[in-house]
């Protein structure tokens, strides 16, 4: 349920709102916008279906949601949410912002080259995993806490926040010392005792959505974390799994305009993951941000060749340049101010 108020409502009036409501066994939580605030009703909306809402001081409509998820739905938040990541960079706030880098961090001298490659190429933050789920147990599944520390080492150099995976609620707080953005991957999506974790945290929080997930499904999954206190949530469109077998997954596109059309938190876009062949890329992020998406994730390594994960699918730190030259007029057609590399980079180019 979402009980809008009347212009100048009174916090003795709001208090009281708030009161009757909870008195119900219902939560609460505000949202203030510029002209009216919104009290959004937690728990069994039948509950309050016998209380005359309308009747209380201060109600101007009220506002039954029949969606499972109200945290993340658009008619609970005024406007589209913003998450700092970092200290300057935003996603959702009509700048194009871009995360790049390995896939795993290797070693220092392989992610320090990539990050001053994405650094001046105009990347918003670097990506890396010192954790990686991997389908074989024989694969290289990360450097663990020490990938964390070159990950904070690259991040001091550069001044790029640093968006990273944990695949584990004992991993929580671990990686949460280094990381600027704690990443749930597509396997732990429904993983509920991890989002319940990651919502006692005070790090935005960038979730994948699952092989197989449905939008609603996606929602649900940040719902669990929203409604355990962190609002900082970032969706991740990054492909999904069907019959076809030409790309790694298939990027859902139509996800994209969908999700901004009922949910108010920002939406990346994986074009690596869904394409699976580093050519495919480049058209799968023109395609994101055409769609609306706002940010894309891309994974860019020194020799994709050598790369102990993922390397079919990354770019080299030249194509990632190349891809960020292009993508401006995709981001202007949209709407979003396109991303710029630093005065010095071009200069120095």
């Amino acid at each position: 349920m979402i009980i809008t108020t009347r212009t100048g409502i009174t916090e003795a009036e709001l208090d009281h709102i708030r009161e009757r409501v909870e008195a119900l066994g219902l939560r609460t939580h505000i949202s203030r916008g510029e002209h009216r605030t919104i009290v959004g009703c937690i728990g069994d909306e039948a509950l309050l279906q016998e209380v005359p809402l309308r009747a209380i001081p201060g109600v101007e409509s009220v506002t039954p949601v029949q969606k499972p998820y109200k945290l993340a739905s658009r008619e609970f938040t005024p406007g589209r949410s913003r998450v700092r990541i970092g200290d300057d960079a935003v996603i959702g706030g009509g700048d194009l912002a871009v995360i790049a880098g390995p896939c795993s961090v290797e070693g220092r001298e392989m992610l320090m080259e990539t990050a001053r490659a994405v650094g001046s190429a105009g990347a918003s933050a670097l990506r890396g995993g010192a954790f990686k789920p991997r389908s074989s147990p024989y694969a290289f599944r990360g450097k663990g806490e020490e990938g964390l520390r070159l990950l904070a080492e690259a991040r001091a150099e550069t001044g790029l926040p640093v968006v990273t995976e944990v695949m584990d609620t004992r991993q929580v707080e671990l990686v949460a010392e280094y990381a600027d953005v704690l990443q749930v991957g597509a396997r732990n999506m429904q993983n509920f005792s991890l989002l319940s974790e990651l919502g006692g945290i005070q790090r935005p929080v960038l979730l994948k959505r699952g092989l197989s997930a449905t939008v609603t499904e996606l929602l649900m999954a940040a719902e669990y974390i929203m409604s355990c206190g962190n609002r900082d949530v970032i969706l991740c469109e990054r492909g999904i799994r069907t019959f076809e077998t030409s790309t790694r997954n298939t990027l859902d596109v139509a996800a994209i305009p969908v999700l901004k059309a009922e949910t108010h938190l920002p939406v990346v876009v994986d074009p690596s993951h869904a394409g699976g062949l580093a050519h495919l890329v480049a058209p799968l992020a023109f395609a994101a941000v055409a769609a609306g998406a706002d940010g894309l994730i891309v994974e860019v390594h020194p020799q994709p060749e050598e790369a102990l994960s993922d390397g079919e699918q990354s770019l080299t730190p030249t194509a990632f340049a190349e891809l960020m030259r292009r993508i401006v007029p995709f981001a202007e057609a949209a709407g979003l101010r396109p991303p710029r590399a630093p005065a010095g980079a071009r200069e120095a180019a």
